[in-house]
């Protein structure tokens, strides 16, 4: 591992992408709203849709993808647009719930799948992907890297690692607070809360 990347970059690198996955974005935000309304196990389709789609995103920044979306403000921005509708929309969708299981992955339509789809709407996984080629792939501190490949794969299991644990985190929250939210209209009120948070998310990616 050291030899793919020196100490301090390994170093920086962990705590860049623990920095961006721990922070609360439309994944997190999700998965606990899930693992609230229907339970631990019912976010493992869509906790394991984020790493995966967190994958694919920073092998398309590799082949050049990611230097379209940077570049060309025409997609930048129909990603963005695209992203906060979705979340929106998921956000009303949370807002009606009003009891326990009134929620579930078909409803919110969180599978797999479109766990993976909605990644590519997601801005914030566009910056983060961009942000490691451009620091840690194509650059070896400063300098021109001899090993992008090797130093691509390891970048994309520390980020799929920290993609599943943070989103997985969020989702013991949500199911430990099941019992005590299903107590009069404390999930009404969660709900919103969370809903809310959703359409400031969405309202944040456009400023990005």
């Amino acid at each position: 591992m050291l030899s793919i990347f020196s100490l301090n970059e390994f170093i920086a690198l962990t705590f860049f992408c623990a920095a961006m996955t721990f922070s609360p974005g439309p994944n997190t935000m999700l998965t606990t709203a899930i693992a609230t309304n229907e339970g631990l196990r019912r976010t493992l389709p869509f906790a394991c849709a984020v790493p995966f789609g967190w994958l694919l995103i920073m092998l398309a920044c590799g082949f050049g993808i990611g230097t379209l979306v940077a570049q060309i403000p025409s997609i930048r921005l129909g990603i963005k647009i695209l992203g906060c509708a979705y979340l929106i929309w998921l956000a009303l969708k949370l807002c009606k719930s009003k009891q326990l299981h009134e929620v579930n992955p078909a409803r919110l339509q969180m599978g797999f799948i479109k766990g993976v789809f909605i990644q590519f709407l997601n801005i914030k996984v566009w910056l983060l992907a961009i942000t490691i080629m451009g620091s840690w792939i194509i650059y070896a501190e400063g300098q021109p890297s001899t090993n992008p490949d090797e130093r691509l794969m390891l970048a994309c299991a520390v980020v799929m690692f920290f993609a599943f644990i943070s989103n997985m985190s969020y989702a013991l929250a949500g199911a430990l607070f099941k019992t005590w939210l299903g107590t009069g209209k404390r999930l009404v009120v969660f709900n919103y809360f969370l809903a809310a948070l959703l359409i400031a998310t969405a309202i944040w990616t456009l400023s990005i």
